[in-house]
């Protein structure tokens, strides 16, 4: 079910101790990364390159502007040109260190309870020469625009989320260019495949790895009827969002003949105008987590629907699950779901809400670990850049965690603040670093309770805050 903010006896001196930053533990910092890549660089198949792992992994760590391999290599005192050999020519292979990074992820994370993501992101390109660029659409920027396209599955449970696995989406015109294909590396066995088939290929390889209950995604994902119908073979339960253009009818429904002697076909009506014709008392108002600015609340309904699928006329019965928030102009949502009757509209809000946690990480990997600061042309360049990214990424979120035993209210971009400012200079006085990050975060803080206080009460302890998915 969705999250029931529990009622707590807290005052606002108990929140504001939680921002206090134990200087010691921030003393740990390079301990904790020095451990964390063994396993990682361990996987590169000679001494040289394990040392430029080490090199690079500091640098996206680091408070380095731009984390690319130049900048990088400077701060490092290195040659640049080893390092930018390291990530855009050699031919080290990247999948052992998703393996490591996904075997840690369901070791330190996994949960039965865990969700699946799929989204896709834009990195925008000037020129043609890098891998898998052209003109196609970019969430980034919100239009078609010259660009890359990534696909990425991303994992959450009660523990937390971050990123597992990414996929460079090739359009069919590189795919079809034997000339540009030999000029950016790319491996003979590499074919054209869309999103959907990119994604069915990251959870056959990595599903196994990572307990999990559902699949979801944004409305690129869910439209398509054969992903579904691919899903429900792969005996995988997903929530995948759909355009309320999408047309439905009700599961009991009888097919309508159109005329004498023509074949019957289902009455369809586009999932958004069958929400205009739910009665009030269908939807079921739901308090999903406790948010930045109070109790996120949602309005939801359900119903048993089919959609179309090719000649077939009608698909198997799916769940047609609607959101819309409480803002004066509410944000809706459609969702298909192959849940069964057990499942609750309670949960499959959860899981609704579990997909913004991709966009976080992709965020959260775009701001502080330099996921979309690469400027290599190659394809193993690309998916070496990407692959480190998702291990620095997954490094701040174990640090995070681990700060946060001492201070509930520390954040992922506040410890990555920390270890770049340690990394730039391992003898800076942590007391004084300590004391500035308790600082922000007690601002934060403040603003936090602010909000709050508009619905008249205190917002909820971190400790419970950050239990943003829980099943109850």
């Amino acid at each position: 079910m969705a999250q029931r903010i529990p009622k707590t006896s807290h005052s606002v001196e108990d929140l504001l101790n939680d921002c206090k930053v134990i200087p010691k533990d921030l003393e740990e910092c390079l301990k904790q990364l020095k451990g964390f890549m063994k396993p990682f660089v361990a996987c590169l198949p000679r001494e040289e390159l394990r040392g430029h792992g080490n090199t690079f992994m500091a640098g996206l760590l680091s408070d380095l502007e731009r984390k690319s391999t130049e900048p990088i290599a400077e701060r490092a005192g290195q040659y640049r040109r080893q390092l930018q050999y390291f990530i855009g020519e050699s031919p080290w292979d990247s999948e052992p260190l998703l393996d490591e990074l996904n075997h840690q992820v369901a070791r330190e994370m996994g949960s039965s309870e865990g969700v699946l993501i799929f989204d896709s992101s834009g990195f925008p390109k000037k020129g043609t020469e890098s891998v898998g660029v052209a003109r196609q659409w970019c969430g980034r920027l919100g239009k078609v625009d010259n660009c890359q396209v990534g696909v990425f599955m991303g994992y959450a449970t009660p523990a937390g989320h971050t990123l597992v696995d990414e996929r460079l989406y090739l359009p069919k015109e590189w795919a079809r260019d034997k000339a540009r294909r030999a000029k950016c590396h790319m491996p003979a066995s590499v074919r054209f495949k869309t999103e959907h088939r990119l994604c069915l290929e990251m959870l056959k390889a990595r599903g196994p790895q990572l307990p999990h209950r559902w699949i979801t995604g944004d409305d690129a994902f869910g439209a398509p009827a054969w992903f579904r119908k691919r899903l429900r073979r792969m005996n995988e339960r997903y929530l995948l969002e759909i355009p309320g253009t999408i047309g439905v009818c009700a599961e009991e429904d009888p097919p309508v003949r159109e005329r004498a002697g023509r074949p019957r076909k289902a009455a369809f009506r586009s999932a958004a105008l069958w929400k205009e014709k739910v009665p009030d008392e269908s939807w079921v108002r739901i308090t999903i987590r406790a948010g930045l600015k109070g109790p996120l609340v949602v309005w939801a309904t359900r119903m048993r629907v089919r959609t179309r699928f090719g000649q077939k006329r009608r698909g198997e019965p799916e769940w047609l699950v609607v959101t819309r928030t409480e803002a004066k102009a509410p944000e809706v949502r459609y969702w298909l779901s192959d849940a069964g009757a057990d499942v609750s509209l309670e949960e499959m809000v959860r899981v609704a809400n579990a997909r913004y946690w991709v966009e976080d990480s992709l965020e959260r990997a775009k701001g502080e670990v330099g996921l979309a600061h690469y400027e290599v042309r190659s394809w193993q360049g690309w998916h070496h850049h990407m692959t480190l990214s998702l291990i620095a990424l997954w490094f701040l979120v174990l640090e995070q965690r681990r700060l946060n035993n001492k201070t509930p209210a520390m954040t992922l971009q506040q410890s990555a603040h920390a270890v770049g400012e340690i990394l730039r200079d391992p003898h800076v006085n942590v007391r004084r670093l300590a004391r500035r990050i308790t600082q922000r975060l007690k601002r934060n803080e403040w603003a936090r309770i602010h909000h709050w206080r508009q619905a008249h009460c205190l917002p909820p302890p971190w400790t419970i805050a950050r239990a943003v998915y829980v099943a109850q």
